[in-house]
């Protein structure tokens, strides 16, 4: 039963440590000049692969339909060069069409400037957008490397060249959906970022954190001002690509009216848009903004406009004298001012407010209460009750063995006590993501499916002890094979599980911090478990060097197990307040999303 319980702690260390690792990412910047992968080999001569693109005329911001087609391949690298200095730098930058095979990456000074793999997974065929710069050259050529296996690959196998008109015309209007922006009203710079003064008693203010200062890099500020039939709005945040706000009727992204500040070269463009469904924003052609001014100093992006306060000869502007949800978030925009889904859960207000109501100082939450309740109760479950637990029935059989409580044995009434405790706790946990979603979730990845597969097991581990053969019955060993294997398997997958919970966008807790944190906690785990292990094997072996005098042993034995007692009992003490740091650290970090 030692290696039993050893391989409980050593099996969740592999596990966790194999479950961690993956293909290749195809980050490859040290690449970005000579496009030559570090294979250790030489590349082939003779592409199978071509690239094809949809146009051969471009005008700065237009975008390029760019293919990469062919036999199987494992990796890529694409990128635009000027046809006269292929040598240069990257031009342009790109725009993905699935995510899931392809990554844009950095080259040099310039933003999303090359697409590579996601992973080496085989695919025949990838597509992508490029975005023509404002300073293009007159003439572009598309080069791509391309690894069928790991020793063969093309390096810089020649595109197409497409190129500007003879006649260069003037730069067009920013594009970031089918439709273009018009700004029909005068654009100024701040000259200082905005302040708290007048939150809560003339102004409506959402911060995050919470009693945030604008100023800072971390702040994320939103202020409503009402001046007789109009709005003045402030919006702030750290963001190299946009910050965008949007009055909702409900908690959830469709039907909404939205308002953008996006920054292109370093030039920030305010615009109305509306949301409709989970698609990108649609920007309104007709700016019903003004007075509008920008300010981008050290990664803050701030801006400011008026509206007024109803707007009938607007489509899909709501009334500023209603009560709504209140988002705001951030994301990534390209070269050409496309903009990007946000990287994170938007910061979403607890309950529908009125912007030119009595004036509030706010905060929001980026995660809703239920997926805060959610996680909290299986941290609690899995951090503490169940690893408690286990050491518990694991190594406290012979110290608790003639105390009792309630009629049984000590150690086993706290074993279950603190089981039936983790069964409630995840019970009511699993249910608190279906009632929120309404259902089940698409957008998950396999986090569901774990935790449906941990519930199941944490079910079937109590239905299983009621039907526990008697100590010494035959069929007792199988038993005890089957409880383990059940509760060892939960315990993983619940790891795993919390893992990839953790990095979900209604849970996104600080990052690194939170993979760091459990790490240390499946460590400070598997090493307690470990610690007592040694410590058992060494009492064991303490009392067979002993001679054959009957009464020497009984008397050893009497004292290697006050001796195991006492250590023990200190070892499940600094165990404990180990597990209640861990998760005060987890609770308080999800009180802060």
């Amino acid at each position: 039963m030692e290696l039993l319980g050893l391989a409980s702690p050593v099996w969740m260390f592999i596990f966790f440590c194999a479950s961690v690792d993956g293909y290749p990412s195809g980050k490859i910047r040290e690449a970005c000049t000579s496009m030559i992968p570090c294979h250790g080999s030489s590349p082939q001569l003779l592409p199978e692969h071509t690239i094809t693109v949809n146009a051969t005329e471009f005008k700065p911001r237009d975008n390029i339909e760019v293919h990469l087609s062919g036999p199987d391949f494992e990796g890529f690298f694409i990128q635009a060069r000027d046809t006269e200095h292929l040598d240069s730098p990257a031009i342009g930058s790109f725009m993905l069409v699935d995510r899931r095979l392809s990554q844009l990456l950095t080259c040099g000074h310039t933003k999303n400037s090359a697409v590579s793999h996601t992973s080496k997974a085989k695919k025949k065929h990838i597509k992508v957008y490029w975005i023509a710069p404002a300073d293009a050259p007159e003439r572009v050529q598309f080069l791509a490397t391309v690894v069928k296996k790991y020793r063969t690959f093309w390096v810089k196998i020649p595109g197409p060249i497409v190129s500007q008109p003879n006649a260069p015309s003037p730069t067009p209007p920013l594009h970031t959906t089918s439709r273009a922006i018009s700004t029909s009203h005068s654009v100024s710079y701040l000259s200082k970022p905005f302040n708290t003064s007048g939150c809560g008693s003339v102004k409506f203010c959402i911060r995050n954190p919470s009693n945030c200062d604008p100023e800072s890099a971390s702040c994320f500020f939103l202020s409503f001002q009402q001046e007789k039939s109009s709005v003045f709005i402030e919006m702030s945040g750290p963001s190299e690509g946009y910050l965008a706000f949007a009055l909702s009727h409900d908690q959830w992204m469709g039907g909404d009216d939205a308002y953008l500040c996006i920054n292109e070269d370093h030039h920030v463009h305010v615009s109305t848009a509306y949301l409709k469904g989970r698609s990108p924003p649609v920007l309104n052609s007709e700016n019903a903004l003004e007075d509008v001014s920008w300010r981008l100093v050290d990664g803050v992006l701030q801006c400011s406009f008026r509206r007024s306060i109803r707007l009938p000869a607007y489509k899909g502007r709501f009334n500023l004298d209603a009560s709504y949800y209140i988002f705001l978030a951030d994301g990534e925009a390209s070269e050409g001012g496309l903009i990007y889904k946000h990287r994170h859960q938007p910061l979403i207000t607890n309950g529908i407010y009125n912007v030119t109501g009595l004036p509030q100082d706010i905060g929001g939450s980026r995660s809703p209460q239920l997926i805060k309740a959610h996680g909290a109760l299986m941290f609690v479950a899995w951090i503490t009750t169940v690893s408690i637990g286990v050491i518990v029935a694991r190594f406290f059989k012979p110290v608790w063995s003639h105390s009792f409580l309630f009629g049984k044995e000590m150690w086993f009434q706290v074993h279950r006590i603190l089981m039936l405790t983790t069964v409630m706790l995840t019970s009511i946990s699993s249910v608190l993501p279906f009632i929120y979603r309404g259902g089940w979730s698409q957008q998950a990845g396999f986090h569901p499916y774990l935790g449906c597969t941990v519930m199941a097991l944490t079910i079937i581990q109590p239905l299983m002890a009621g039907f526990r053969p008697s100590r010494h019955a035959p069929r007792r060993q199988l038993f005890n094979w089957f409880h383990w294997s059940t509760g060892t398997t939960a315990r993983i997958l619940a790891v795993v599980t919390m893992f990839l919970g953790m990095d979900l966008p209604a849970l996104d807790l600080p990052d690194p911090w939170d993979t760091y944190t459990m790490i240390g906690f499946v460590a400070w785990h598997v090493g307690i478990d470990v610690l007592l292990e040694i410590h058992s094997y060494c009492l064991v072996r303490k009392v067979e060097v002993i001679e054959d005098d009957r009464v020497q042993i009984l008397q050893s034995l009497t004292s290697a197990e006050a001796e195991g007692r006492l250590f023990k009992q200190i070892v499940l003490t600094i165990y404990v307040c180990g597990n209640i740091v861990f998760l005060i650290a987890f609770l308080s970090a999800i009180s802060q999303i």
